[in-house]
């Protein structure tokens, strides 16, 4: 149960803090840099699981049966980390909310490169049998819940430190983390699928990007370190606003947040997904486009998704959060009906048109979920219910995605997949509908 102080003082000003409660002052610069450093590092991590689900993971960690059923079970790998992100938001978010964001944020970070690290090490199926794809999935799940607590943190430092009228400005800086990350993982398999023999990167080339992992996070964590809490916690703490089990009140009392919210994340996972795994797999595996040449398109397309991110942030401050993500969403509608006539013709330039779409539409509406989702929830359930609502959509969304485009394409071809994201975006559009505006509330 919330208790309130006797006489409360006076909240922390929503803009810069000046380094209250014994913390030192934090220059802008700084707090952008640690919000948006935490989230690429570790959707680089995160995302080096991509293209190796598309490429090796089902040939090195699962017996030698078909090629399609060697896909299908690598993307069920792919998508357990996404079962376990929801869970990692329940469990950072407590301790956010009842110790800090500052020391949730170092931890989470830390399991996520751990576990990255390690799957660059784990041998594979021929070396330690039926073990391997046992530890590939509690590795896998590990992940999950490292990244299931980074990004909501990540958006509350970027949100609860954001001046009047930038809190979309501001949110889009660790938004842009996932665009930075999942450029830096294909290009980094991009340069190996280019230097090395087939037999090569089969063999030990894709474990590299896994293993470099472990450099970033060292940089993600001393950055991290260095920050101070936040001014709205500053104020939670000072008000003695915590409780005791957050989890518990976020269910109680805002499950509605909880589930609008997740719904809005649908079609961000569908889009980027869609086009990060399965489109890379039937790209390479049908239409017999280079692996290296698809690569080279994602790491294109992932530029337009970084475009769209700062306009939709910017269009989020400018004109409200559900403007904004109703266009972005109603375009993805239609452009689920383009993934045939371009993905499918086997043309470069069209496949690539398709991508460009598909990652700028993500682009557009994911950018202004960074201030949106921290927008839906009171302080003291803030961290627990934003990343509940972010990594709950990631199951809808995400989770099962490329599988399910795997299934559709293989009984129905490209056009029930196009069906597929056009559905799951009309999904979103919904929950936006049902919304009510945040723009203008205020976070303490």
């Amino acid at each position: 149960m919330t208790t309130a102080a006797p006489t409360p003082p006076a909240p922390a000003p929503n803009n810069l803090p000046s380094g209250a409660s014994g913390a030192r002052p934090m220059r802008t610069a700084h707090i952008i840099f640690a919000s948006f450093i935490g989230t690429a590092i570790a959707f680089y991590a995160f995302s080096t699981y991509a293209p190796a689900a598309a490429l090796v993971i089902g040939p090195v960690f699962f017996p030698r049966e078909s090629a399609t059923a060697q896909a299908l079970s690598a993307f069920v790998t792919f998508g357990i980390a996404f079962i376990a992100r929801p869970i990692g938001s329940f469990l950072f978010g407590h301790f956010g909310e009842r110790i800090g964001r500052k020391s949730t944020l170092v931890i989470s970070l830390l399991v996520m490169g751990l576990c990255t690290t390690l799957i660059g090490f784990l041998p594979g199926h021929d070396a330690i049998g039926d073990l391997a794809p046992i530890l590939l999935c509690l590795l896998r799940f590990g992940q999950g819940i490292g990244l299931g607590g980074e990004w909501g943190g990540a958006a509350l430092l970027a949100t609860e430190y954001a001046p009047h009228g930038k809190r979309g400005w501001f949110g889009m800086f660790p938004q842009l983390g996932p665009s930075v990350g999942f450029l830096c993982a294909n290009g980094l398999f991009f340069g190996l699928a280019m230097l090395l023999t087939d037999q090569q990167f089969k063999s030990w080339g894709w474990r590299v990007p896994f293993i470099l992992s472990a450099a970033l996070v060292a940089l993600g964590l001393y950055v991290r370190l260095r920050i101070a809490e936040t001014p709205a916690f500053r104020a939670a703490i000072e008000r003695r606003e915590r409780v005791r089990v957050p989890v518990v009140t976020l269910l109680a009392r805002h499950w509605r947040p909880v589930l609008l919210g997740s719904l809005a994340m649908v079609v961000c996972y569908t889009l980027f997904y869609n086009a990060a795994v399965f489109s890379l797999a039937h790209g390479v595996t049908v239409l017999h486009i280079a692996r290296p040449t698809f690569l080279a398109l994602l790491c294109v397309a992932v530029v337009f998704m970084g475009l769209a991110t700062p306009l939709f942030a910017w269009a989020s401050d400018r004109f409200g959060r559900k403007p904004a993500l109703i266009v972005g969403c109603i375009a993805a509608i239609g452009s689920g009906f383009t993934m045939a006539p371009l993905l499918g013709s086997g043309s470069l330039p069209l496949a690539l048109l398709f991508l460009i779409i598909e990652l700028f539409l993500m682009g557009a509406t994911f950018a202004p979920m960074g201030a949106l989702l921290p927008e839906l929830f009171p302080t003291h359930v803030r961290y627990t219910g934003a990343g509940a609502a972010y990594n709950l959509g990631g199951i809808l969304g995400a989770s099962v995605a490329p599988y399910i485009a795997q299934v559709l394409a293989a009984r129905g071809g490209l056009p029930w997949v196009g069906y597929y994201i056009s559905i799951a975006s009309a999904i979103s559009l919904l929950g936006v509908l049902l919304m009510r505006e945040t723009r203008d509330k205020a976070l303490t």
